[in-house]
C-alpha cells in the first residue's frame, strides 16, 4: 500500500483573509502539480483523499481530486492539523484499504512521515514545504520497539522542480 503526504499549497495571509484560502500562487501550483502527476501517473492508484478541515487544505485536496483523481473519495479527516499528534492518523492509515493522499500541514505531516518510516515521530526526518509531496510505501516489516508497520520513502517532490511558473 502507498500513501502520499501533501502539504497544502500557498495560502493568503491571515491579514488579507482570516480563513486563509489558497492564493493565486497556490492555485497555480496545484494546477501545475496536477498536470505533472497526470502525465506520469504517479498518483493514479489513490482511492481516497484525506484533508484537514482548514480551507487551504480542503481547496488543495479539491483541486487535486478534480484534476487528477475524479473517482477518489474526498474525506475531511481529523488529526491533520499542524499541532496534532501523528499517532492516531498512523493508526487509521493502517486500517485503510487502498492508497490515500493526505493533505495537511507542517509540522504534523513531517512528524507522521517520520513516525511511519522510523517508528518514532521525533526528531523529524522530513520537512514538507508548501505544495511538496512525499510518497511512502508500506514494506511489510515492523518496527522492533513499537511493532508498528514499517514504511519506506519512495520519492519526495517539491513544486520548484517544475521550474518557474509561466507569466
Amino acid at each position: 500500500m502507498k500513501t502520499w503526504l501533501l502539504r497544502h499549497a500557498h495560502a493568503l495571509p491571515e491579514e488579507e483573509n482570516p480563513l486563509r484560502p489558497l492564493s493565486r500562487e497556490g492555485r497555480e501550483t496545484c494546477q501545475r502539480l496536477v498536470e505533472f502527476f497526470r502525465r506520469n501517473g504517479a498518483l493514479s492508484t489513490a482511492t481516497t483523499v484525506w484533508h484537514s478541515p482548514l480551507v487551504r487544505a480542503r481547496e488543495t485536496a479539491e483541486l487535486l481530486r478534480s484534476g487528477l483523481l475524479p473517482e477518489a473519495m474526498l474525506v475531511e479527516t481529523g488529526g491533520l492539523l499542524s499541532e496534532d499528534d501523528p499517532l492516531p492518523v498512523a493508526d487509521r492509515l493502517e486500517q485503510q484499504e487502498g492508497s490515500v493522499v493526505m493533505v495537511g500541514h507542517e509540522p504534523q505531516l513531517s512528524a507522521l512521515a517520520t513516525l511511519l518510516v522510523r517508528g518514532k515521530d521525533r526528531p523529524a526526518a522530513f520537512e514538507l514545504k508548501k505544495g511538496a509531496i512525499i510518497e511512502l510505501e508500506m514494506t511489510g516489516g515492523r518496527h522492533k520497539k513499537t511493532g508498528r508497520r514499517r514504511w519506506r520513502v519512495r520519492w519526495y517532490f517539491v513544486p520548484e522542480l517544475l521550474g518557474p511558473a509561466e507569466a
